[in-house]
């Protein structure tokens, strides 16, 4: 049996997704078993072949990989996450596919599914992207290791060879404390339809940053509605006598939870906000989002930060 097929085609990039998950799990110290079934004649005898393999195994969690199909598009249609009993677990696995740029649709339940109704433990369905959606495929394309790196670390914590975020081993050049809010992309009427951002003068000077050229509501728009709010990414008022702005792209920021420790690295986009406001930092929406804040929460920011 052949899944969905398009631009990718689903049994092919799931197996990749799935062996190389397996191995950066296993880095971080997670037993792991991966099941594919070559034998099925029918839908239903491969439901059965995988649900029977997951039961046999001593385990904590079931994870089955799959890739999205809607209709041809260039656009992004994005990424989500499937369960049943799972909702915290799949959100968190959600945001950390969407990370990498895609639409985050984020965690949905499914009491209709074979696969999440009929293993004994906790399960999750990844759809990692659509099959059929340029603008998806050339992300899984380009962010395939990231993809599975990011799934591992909420899966099974950070690989062991890694600095989990804690104080840099660089001279921090700046450092902030402060409330904060969010600000960017095409949902966010606060900045003006031809707002620029300071320090990146083009889309090609940090793509990373960027929703697909064709995204709905990002026509004609200056840079600050074209951000992908799915992406990492600070403001802060940085000092330029310090930290020049030709060097802003060339590091990442720790942005962290002042109230529960919570941190993640994102990557510097503008300077702001304005000190009429009272706070000191610009959060992306899924920034905000992942480290637990509401607007006018505290957060510390400290740049650059290294994992040396």
């Amino acid at each position: 049996m052949r899944g969905a097929s398009g631009i990718i085609d689903e049994v092919d990039e799931a197996r990749k997704v799935v062996e190389k998950l397996a191995g950066e799990l296993e880095t971080r110290g997670v037993a792991v078993k991966t099941f594919h079934d070559d034998k099925s004649k029918s839908q239903n005898e491969n439901l059965n072949a995988i649900v029977n393999f997951h039961n046999k195994q001593q385990r904590e969690l079931d994870v089955s990989v799959h890739f999205n199909a809607y209709e041809q598009k260039s656009g992004p249609m994005g990424c989500e996450v499937l369960y049943v009993s799972q909702q915290t677990l799949a959100s968190k696995v959600s945001s950390a596919i969407a990370s990498v740029g895609f639409i985050n649709r984020g965690a949905k339940k499914r009491t209709d599914l074979f696969f999440l109704n009929k293993t004994a433990k906790p399960a999750i369905l990844l759809e990692i992207c659509f099959v059929d959606s340029q603008a998806d495929c050339d992300i899984y394309d380009e962010m395939f290791d990231e993809i599975c790196d990011n799934i591992a670390s909420v899966l099974g914590g950070e690989d062991e060879d890694e600095v989990s975020p804690g104080p840099p081993t660089t001279e921090v050049l700046f450092h902030t404390v402060g409330r904060c809010s969010y600000f960017g992309g095409p949902d966010d009427m606060g900045v003006s339809d031809d707002e620029g951002l300071a320090f990146i003068q083009k889309v090609e000077d940090a793509p990373h940053l960027f929703l697909p050229e064709d995204t709905p509501g990002t026509e004609g728009k200056g840079l600050a509605r074209k951000l992908n709010p799915f992406i990492h990414y600070v403001a802060c008022r940085w000092d330029y006598n310090v930290t020049p702005k030709p060097s802003m792209l060339k590091d990442v920021a720790l942005v962290r939870n002042t109230e529960t420790g919570l941190a993640l690295k994102a990557f510097p986009a503008d300077w702001g906000p304005h000190q009429n406001t009272g706070r000191v930092a610009d959060l992306s929406p899924c920034l905000l989002n992942d480290l637990g804040l509401a607007t006018d929460d505290e957060v510390e920011v400290i740049f650059p930060y290294r994992e040396d």
